[in-house]
């Protein structure tokens, strides 16, 4: 079945404020935690940090402004884009455990990590399900919906491996002892994706110059 799309508001302004105020309040809590190695760590543990609580209240905002996007859309790409807004909320409501307790999850951990991952999943998913119908509404995006498509792609699949081997006892990849890369990939995943939402958004307005799709 093709992937159509609806419009239920001419405004974007309320969520790309939110998907700001998310990108602000995870960048915030990354300076706030200068003690935490950004290239091997991934964010989910600075909830345990300096200003903790700006990680989940980040994660729900970016949440709330998927779920306006989700309600813009029908078919196979509105249940992709619904399944990152759910996955991105659990895990925003579920703290993971403090640094080194990769072998001896709790039950927190256990939920946020698979709500992470079905969210990491399901946002390359609907990019390339909604590929088409976003670029016909909005042709000036194509570059930017393509190119955010792609990093959303290639970093997932980088970090499905990184997080298989930090949690086999990792983190090296047997690479001659190179620390492992999980931190900086899931912060490129997680920009690229919070970019995409933004940009689909922009896709789905109709007020100003925008065409209803």
């Amino acid at each position: 079945m093709a992937t159509t799309m609806t419009t239920t508001t001419t405004g974007v302004r309320a969520p790309l404020a939110l998907i700001g105020t998310g990108a602000l309040a995870l960048t915030a809590v990354e300076l706030l935690n200068p003690g935490y190695d950004p290239l091997s760590e991934t964010l989910s543990r600075y909830v345990h940090g300096t200003a903790g609580l700006l990680l989940p209240a980040g994660l729900l905002a970016v949440a709330a402004a998927s779920a306006v996007l989700a309600a813009r859309l029908r078919g196979a790409g509105r249940t992709a884009v619904g399944l990152w807004a759910a996955g991105i909320l659990v895990a925003g409501l579920f703290p993971a455990d403090p640094p080194g307790h990769h072998h001896r999850p709790s039950l927190s951990e256990l939920v946020h990590g698979n709500a992470a991952f079905l969210a990491f999943a399901a946002l390359p998913a609907a990019a390339l399900l909604l590929r088409r119908t976003l670029t016909a509404a909005r042709p000036r995006l194509r570059t930017a919906l393509n190119a955010l498509t792609v990093v959303s792609l290639l970093g997932t699949a980088a970090l499905a491996v990184l997080l298989a081997d930090v949690m086999d006892g990792g983190p090296s990849l047997g690479l001659l002892g190179a620390p492992t890369l999980l931190g900086l990939v899931e912060r490129l995943v997680l920009a690229a994706d919070f970019g995409w939402v933004a940009v689909a958004l922009l896709a789905t307005a109709t007020g100003g110059r925008g065409r209803r799709a």
